[in-house]
């Protein structure tokens, strides 16, 4: 028995952590396998993971700054709209993929969970952490970008690691959701698909929210990802933390994220027994 699982043995971790742990080999091993897939047969390889984010930046920029000559108010940098855009673009498309894979994870695996003998558990983890490689080669592209351009945000990016934390956590806990359902109601697939498109454009990414009227702003700030894209964008962008009534919403979308969190693990375990027949 190596020493790590004779710490994981020793120590008191609850029954779910203990599992992963035990097969931390097996998820680390899946993630890196779905990675090296997603460029297989291509010629340049593993250069697609830079190429594919960088021609995203640069046509964003490029479009959108010289091009469009778009602006937001009271933001002078040639690259402004360019900043907010990207910092809200590639946030977004990290939550809308790991929503993606998430909520198909257990059909998508439906023989594997049939045949093998592992936590189900380490399947959402697998997704979960492909897709976090590719949002931080990408996220990693774009803060160089900031560097080079002279708009690097200075030490208030220390400020969206909490904020990605609960992205993670939002993320997990509607994804564990959907993916328990959708083994059962094959149409909440298609719903997450349609859903969204419709978040998405209910989020302030493309437009900045003081475009529109007070009372819808208002009723805005109900939708948690419109409170987590503000702090990307206004510490990418503006490189000041956020003032002490958006902490205080970051606050509010932590104990959302946490209770959904908390059903999905209790809704997966509920129906867990039945997911093999099912499949």
């Amino acid at each position: 028995m190596s020493f790590v699982n004779r710490m994981v043995a020793a120590l008191p971790l609850p029954g779910i952590v203990r599992d992963v742990l035990r097969f931390r080999t097996f998820v680390v091993g899946s993630v890196r396998r779905d990675i090296e897939v997603q460029f297989k047969g291509s010629l340049l390889g593993a250069a697609w993971i830079f190429l594919q984010p960088l021609a995203m930046i640069a046509v964003y920029t490029l479009v959108f700054a010289n091009v469009m000559r778009s602006r937001l108010a009271g933001v002078e940098a040639t690259y402004g709209y360019s900043i907010y855009l990207c910092a809200g673009v590639l946030t977004w498309g990290y939550f809308a993929e790991s929503l993606g894979k998430l909520q198909s994870v257990f059909v998508a695996n439906g023989n594997l969970l049939k045949k093998a003998a592992f936590p189900r558990i380490c399947l959402p983890l697998i997704a979960l952490g492909t897709t976090t490689f590719n949002f931080l080669v990408i996220f990693g592209l774009f803060l160089s970008f900031l560097l080079v351009s002279g708009n690097w945000p200075g030490w208030p990016i220390l400020a969206l690691l909490p904020v990605l934390a609960v992205q993670l956590l939002l993320t997990l806990g509607l994804g564990m959701l959907a993916a328990t359902l959708n083994v059962f109601f094959r149409d909440v697939g298609q719903l997450v698909t349609v859903s969204l498109l419709f978040w998405f454009w209910l989020t302030p990414i493309v437009y900045p929210m003081a475009v529109l009227p007070a009372w819808a702003q208002e009723w805005l700030w109900w939708n948690p990802f419109a409170v987590l894209v503000h702090h990307y964008q206004h510490v990418l962008l503006y490189g000041t933390l956020p003032d002490a009534l958006a902490w205080q919403r970051l606050g509010a979308v932590g104990v959302v994220a946490l209770v959904l969190m908390l059903w999905g693990w209790k809704v997966y375990r509920a129906r867990a027994p039945e997911m093999a027949d099912e499949l």
